[in-house]
């Protein structure tokens, strides 16, 4: 990409997961990794528990505040998402080093019009995003395989832990967008 685009549109996609969990976004170019990370943890449902980075053609980005910033860094409150995809396509965002959630960042177009109401504007996903701490995408495929089977050992347990009402097919943009909004 050449320029400074405007806005930008990505496809999120949690690694690993099958079938895929996902969100396309449009983002303002001028908005801050930072303010992209926000952004994500609203589209993608997480609760900003843990620590995360951006790691986007060879540079890895993260909050200057964490006590183990690396001084190979780049501080995310730096940087706009237009300067970060400059040169680059694809990225990755990683949240909870411990879970290890990686989820790809793809540009699939630059320049797209929209009416804003906030920073971002999801336009689309699918699948819900996996409860916090349940132990990454094998974690998490485990706690569906108890909640689908009501003879497995630990299926009370989870369905205490995540509610009668959790749908890991259930997504409603409009709901993350209701969010987003405030966030602008």
């Amino acid at each position: 990409m050449t320029g400074a685009p405007t806005t930008l549109q990505i496809k999120v996609t949690l690694d690993g997961s099958r079938p895929p969990i996902w969100r396309r976004l449009v983002v303002s170019g001028s908005a801050t990794l930072d303010e992209l990370h926000r952004v994500l943890q609203v589209a993608m449902g997480w609760e900003d528990y843990h620590l995360h980075c951006f790691r986007i053609g060879g540079v890895r980005y993260g909050p200057a505040d964490y006590e183990d910033f690396d001084m190979d860094e780049v501080d995310e409150k730096t940087v706009t998402i237009a300067e970060a995809f400059a040169d680059e396509r694809r990225g990755v965002y990683d949240y909870d080093f411990g879970d290890s959630w990686e989820h790809r960042l793809l540009v699939e177009k630059t320049d797209v019009p929209v009416a804003w109401k906030g920073v971002a504007l999801c336009t689309g996903g699918k699948r819900a995003c996996p409860p916090e701490d349940c132990g990454g995408v094998w974690g998490y495929y485990n706690l569906l395989e108890a909640l689908g089977d009501p003879s497995h050992e630990e299926h009370e347990e989870y369905l205490e832990w995540v509610g009668e009402d959790f749908d890991s097919e259930d997504f409603s943009k409009d709901a993350v967008n209701a969010v987003l909004e405030r966030l602008g």
